[in-house]
């Protein structure tokens, strides 16, 4: 679907196609919490993707303050979104929000540090924070993960860089988003279970979920 480069406003095509992708995904995975992302910032797009395609959840980038991402200037969406997610009659599918993103300049917000970001976030209602490192495939800082955790009340997620080699450092966070590394991690594996080692390296999955899964996905 012609992904990169990304733009601000993708096309009804792009909502159309992550719309079939995520309702084939949901019949072949009826009972697993399955999230969408559309980039780039189609956050409202992304809500639609959710909710006509039976998803739980959608990552969201430029929830709260605004950034320069690598597409250009990303406002604010959270008081838009909300709105429009209880328009449509979504307000079941949760939203994780992106905190200080990757692969974007926060000069903007030099003086708003990363908990004051999550913290935010949490006011302005978001379901979860999603914690990464500068760019894709880079790791969070875990100090900052310990900051954030701090701040909130609200779920943490690992949105970045979480490796076989530095999962340790990430234990403490409510989930961990697998991707550049996702042919260690079974899908749905449980944080005690990578404490425990019980994770076989030969399977694979994109995240790990623990004690609000069952908030996702019902009794």
């Amino acid at each position: 679907m012609h992904d990169r480069p990304y733009t601000l406003c993708p096309g009804p095509e792009v909502t159309a196609a992550m719309t079939a992708v995520g309702a084939a995904v949901r019949r072949l995975c009826p009972h697993l919490a399955l999230g969408v992302q559309v980039l780039c910032a189609a956050n409202q797009q992304a809500t639609a993707v959710a909710l006509a395609a039976g998803l739980d959840f959608i990552r969201v980038e430029g929830f709260v303050f605004s950034h320069v991402a690598d597409e250009g200037i990303i406002n604010a969406c959270a008081g838009n979104l909300l709105r429009y997610r209880k328009l449509i009659g979504a307000e079941n599918i949760q939203i994780f929000a992106d905190i200080k993103k990757k692969h974007s300049a926060h000069a903007l917000t030099a003086d708003i540090s990363v908990a004051e970001t999550a913290s935010a976030a949490e006011l302005f209602l978001a379901d979860g924070v999603v914690l990464t490192g500068t760019a894709t495939g880079l790791p969070a800082d875990p100090g900052e993960l310990r900051e954030v955790q701090h701040a909130v009340k609200i779920p943490v997620l690992i949105g970045s860089g979480v490796t076989l080699e530095n999962v340790k450092n990430y234990l403490d966070a409510n989930a961990l988003i697998i991707a550049s590394s996702y042919n260690f991690v079974p899908l749905q594996t449980s944080i005690s279970d990578i404490t425990n080692c019980q994770v076989p390296s030969s399977t694979q999955g994109v995240i790990m979920m623990e004690s609000f899964l069952p908030e996702l996905t019902g009794p």
